[in-house]
């Protein structure tokens, strides 16, 4: 069981393969939706956005008066990616904290490497404009109980009343307009060692007593 600085260590959360390289148009087809349409002349947050090579891309395709704030454990960003409204910050997103709300906050891929997952998501919620959305790539297998058995259907069920919406199929979560959330889940630590989730990449297992 690893603690969040021992986990940030893990070369399972230094895999390269999953978000670091990806492009604009594989974040619309790993979120099924527009990108650029949702976030319009707003701020959009990407967390753990890899060498934010989406990031640069979208640069060139919003209108003026929109924002772009990418943050990511390591600082390996594509060459000219510091420009026009596009801000990157190395930090680790266990801890960020964002100086204003987002009208887009996205994670692709990002959470099956992070500790406390429901912890993410939870202080995301909170960080949306009062329409604003917040998407991520989200396996609940990955969600375990002290024993570790998955959480399973409960763990579903507390997402949905505090309103998030879970897709099994597309392993995908969202939430429409901040809110505070509470979910009846205590993060107790992480496990690097959990082997491919669904993706067929190695990923983290978190553990949470309720």
């Amino acid at each position: 069981m690893l603690d969040d600085a021992a986990l940030e260590n893990s070369p399972v959360v230094a895999n390269n393969l999953m978000n670091r390289e990806r492009t604009l148009s594989a974040y619309s087809r790993e979120l099924g939706m527009d990108v650029l349409a949702e976030v319009g002349a707003g701020r959009w947050l990407d967390l753990c956005c890899g060498t934010a090579r989406a990031l640069t891309e979208a640069t060139a395709h919003l209108p003026e008066g929109a924002e772009i704030v990418g943050v990511d454990l390591v600082d390996h960003f594509v060459p000219n990616a510091f420009q026009g409204p596009l801000r990157l910050i190395t930090d680790s997103v266990a801890t960020w904290e964002p100086d204003g709300p987002s009208d887009l906050i996205t994670c692709v891929h990002g959470l099956h490497y992070i500790g406390d997952k429901l912890g993410l998501l939870t202080r995301a919620a909170s960080w949306l404009t009062e329409n604003g959305l917040l998407i991520a790539n989200f396996d609940t297998r990955s969600i375990r109980l002290p024993d570790g058995t998955p959480s399973g259907r409960r763990l579903t069920a507390a997402l949905r009343r505090a309103g998030f919406i879970y897709d099994s199929r597309r392993h995908r979560v969202s939430l429409r307009g901040r809110r505070k959330i509470e979910l009846p889940y205590r993060y107790i630590g992480a496990d690097d060692g959990a082997g491919p989730n669904y993706t067929g990449q190695p990923a983290v297992n978190s553990f949470y007593s309720t």
